[in-house]
Formats: C-alpha cells, sequence, structure tokens
C-alpha cells in the first residue's frame, strides 16, 4: 500500500486526477492551513458578521469546486506557467471565498427591524408575544435617537406605525423607490449602531 503522505505534490495531483479519492484526501489534508489562511485573509474585514461556520462552509465549498466537474480546476492548473501547486490551491480558496461574499451581499439583511414585521398585532396577543414586541420596538428606539429628526419620523411611520411604503410615501413627499432605499441604509446604520 503506497504511503500518500510521502508523495511529492505532483505525483499527489497525478493520482487526484486519476480519480483516486484517497490521494484528493491527501492533497487536501496537506493544503488545509493554507486554504483556511487565504479564506481568512478574503474574509478577514467581515470577522464581525461571519462566524466560523461561515468560514467552514468556504472551506467545505471550495473543497466540493476541486473534485466538482471531473476535478476541472485542479487539471486547469498548470506549473509551466510558473506556479506552484500550493499558490493554485489558494488562488481558488481566495475566489471560493469571494464568491461566497458575493452571494451573501445579495441577500437581504435580517435584523431586529425585520423581526417587527413577524410580531402579530391580534386584538389579544399572548404575554410573550406582546413582551418580544415591546422589546423589540424599545431597542429600535434606543437605536433610532442617533438618527436625524426626518429619519425618526420614517422609522415611526415605517417600522413603529407599521405604515404601508406607499402610504410612507405621501406622508413624507418622497417616491416608493425612495421608501426602500431608505429602509435599507437606516436599516445598515442602525445596525451598524447596535
Amino acid at each position: 500500500m503506497l504511503a500518500l503522505s510521502t508523495l511529492s505534490d505532483d505525483q499527489l495531483l497525478a493520482l487526484t486526477l486519476d480519480r483516486d479519492p484517497r490521494a484528493f484526501e491527501e492533497l487536501v489534508a496537506r493544503y488545509r492551513g493554507l486554504v483556511y489562511r487565504c479564506i481568512l485573509r478574503v474574509t478577514g474585514r467581515y470577522a464581525r458578521v461571519l462566524s466560523s461556520e461561515c468560514v467552514d462552509d468556504i472551506y467545505a465549498e471550495s473543497c466540493v469546486l476541486l473534485w466538482a466537474h471531473d476535478l476541472r480546476r485542479l487539471r486547469a492548473y498548470d506549473p509551466a506557467r510558473g506556479m506552484k501547486l500550493a499558490s493554485w490551491l489558494g488562488l481558488l480558496a481566495g475566489h471560493a471565498a469571494y464568491d461566497h461574499l458575493r452571494r451573501l451581499s445579495r441577500r437581504p439583511p435580517h435584523d431586529v427591524l425585520d423581526d417587527l414585521d413577524d410580531v402579530p398585532r391580534s386584538a389579544e396577543p399572548d404575554a410573550l408575544t406582546t413582551l418580544l414586541g415591546d422589546e423589540r420596538r424599545g431597542v429600535l428606539r434606543r437605536l433610532a435617537r442617533a438618527l436625524s429628526p426626518r429619519d425618526r419620523e420614517f422609522v415611526s411611520l415605517y417600522f413603529e406605525g407599521d405604515a404601508e411604503p406607499e402610504e410612507v410615501a405621501r406622508t413624507l413627499g418622497i417616491s416608493v423607490a425612495t421608501v426602500y432605499s431608505k429602509k435599507n441604509k437606516i436599516t445598515a446604520r442602525l445596525m451598524a449602531a447596535a
């Protein structure tokens, strides 16, 4: 039985390209630390909002992408271009991290303000629902103190008053598109202040 850990990078890559799963596992294990460092280099600025599980997801995703499509990304590696295998794997990991961040940026933010929409306002809410709603509204009011009077009016109408965007637009004399834009900007500012 061949000891895969003693093989050179070129030999290990050749076995991996022959679709040997053990060789692939050894390759991934050999460069695990490097791949994580490359991912963290890209995601480091977002450490406040990205969990370690998210970094683990990016790592797993980059490994899956290496194996996918008949190892297309590994087959694209060309040592004749002067790049080491380690550099190639780091480059691919960085691309996976950037792709992940782009996907995250396309998702709508979920925050305390969005949770206000989930609080039912029925005629007879239960005690827990009332308490959660009051707590969320209190957090919103505390954070809103840092806003301009006009933005506080917007928060009062849109989030606390539960007004429809069209109604907010009429009241403030702005377009409906501006209502949505303002909601996103204020939400981001409040989340940064939280």
